[in-house]
Order: C-alpha cells, then structure tokens, then sequence
C-alpha cells in the first residue's frame, strides 16, 4: 500500500527536493502557494497560502502517512532593529500557522498505521548566534511543541525535527549572493561547504521511511557538523 505523503510548501528549495525525491516511490500531495516546478513531478498540487488559507481537506485523502510542513523565514537582524511585529510575522509564518495545519489533518494522520511528521528548525536555536534572535525564537518553539505532540500522540505519530545550517535554497540567496559570501559560509562549517537541498530531503526521506519507525521526538542537526563541533 502506498503512502500518502502531505507537503505544505514544495514548488521551491528544500520542499521541492523531498518532492522530487519522494513522488515516484508514494502519493504526493503538495499544498503552496504556486505549482512552479512541479509540472515534471507526479504530484497531486493543492493551491494553499499557509498564512492566509485554510487548507481545502476535501482534496486529501482520508490516511496522511507522513506530513512536512517546509515554510519558514531567515530573518537576519540586529535585535534592536527588530520590532515586535517583526517578531509576530516570523512566529506566525514559522510556528503558529504550522500548528494551524496539523489542527486541520490531524484525524487523518491519526487515520495512518504509524504517521510520521516533520518540521524544521535551525542550528541557531542550539547555538547562539549573533541577529538570530526573532527566527531562533520562532524556531525553539517548534522543537518545544515537536517533542510535546510526539510524546501526546506516541505511538500513533512520529513527530521529528530537521535543525539545518544554512542551506543553498532561494530563501537563502542574499546570503550566498557572490562567490566571497559562499567562501565565507562555508568556511564556517566543519565540513567546509553550506548544505544543499538534497542534504535535507534526504533525511526528511529517511524520517518519513519504516526505516526510522524507532526514532521520535528528536531534534537532528543536519549541519555540516556546525551545532557540535569545533575545528577552528
């Protein structure tokens, strides 16, 4: 039996790598505000603006096996040059209308054998770092309710959190804008190189596999060894 597989954001970066790894082997269904890039994918699309809709459930299944909620911001500022709305737009975007969504699928992923989900965080909620306050904020509190939902719905759900450093994706591209930033970047990681989209589909993969049906509630790094070690 085939699984069903949710991803609320999947036409770019990241989103689009666990689609396009993902489509052949199950039923895809990705929900976005747009379908670029997805027109070689063998994917059902759902046109969805996670901040601003609710998610049409009629056009899903009745049994989510695996969910992954890829929207997020890199807000990148000094403290002080962050208000408090910039604070709510990240803890919104990021967080609050994650919560949104799993409220509305939650009987159909209750509905799967074992249903695994999956969020994403960032190395900063780990390591402290400089202008990574308000995403670092809106990030640490989806680890906090990743390990509270898991432990609430265990063993029905899996729910798991992918902590990248930085990754090569269009949200990313101001700071990778030329070659000297990329040296820079890379450079700061013990494996001397940013990651890639496919660095992370392929765990979300593995996540989302039986492979992983003994691993829940965990915050893994997928880092290029940046949240744990210290070569300079």
């Amino acid at each position: 039996m085939s699984k069903n597989i949710l991803l609320i954001g999947g036409s770019h970066g990241i989103g689009f790598e666990i689609a396009n790894k993902l489509h052949n082997e199950y039923t895809v269904y990705v929900a976005s505000r747009t379908n670029e890039n997805l027109g070689n994918l063998d994917v059902n699309y759902i046109e969805y603006d996670t901040t601003n809709d609710a998610l049409d459930t009629n056009q899903l299944p009745d049994r989510i096996d695996g969910f992954v909620f890829c929207p997020g911001s890199i807000n990148l500022k000094p403290f002080k040059s962050l208000s408090i709305d910039k604070f709510r737009e990240d803890i919104e975007l990021n967080f609050l209308s994650m919560v949104k969504v799993v409220h509305q699928v939650i009987d159909h992923l209750k509905n799967s054998e074992q249903a695994s989900l999956i969020f994403f965080s960032t190395v900063a909620v780990k390591v402290g770092m400089p202008f990574h306050t308000s995403v670092a904020a809106a990030k640490g509190a989806i680890e906090g309710f990743a390990k509270a939902l898991a432990a609430e719905y265990a063993p029905k759900l899996r729910v798991n959190v992918i902590a990248p450093s930085l990754t090569d994706t269009p949200l990313a591209k101001r700071l990778l804008s030329n070659d000297k930033k990329r040296e820079m970047m890379d450079a700061r990681h013990p494996l001397k190189r940013v990651g890639e989209a496919k660095d992370i589909a392929n765990i979300a993969a593995f996540l989302l596999s039986d492979d992983s049906s003994w691993i829940t509630g965990q915050v893994i790094g997928v880092d290029g060894g940046m949240s744990t070690l210290n070569v300079n």
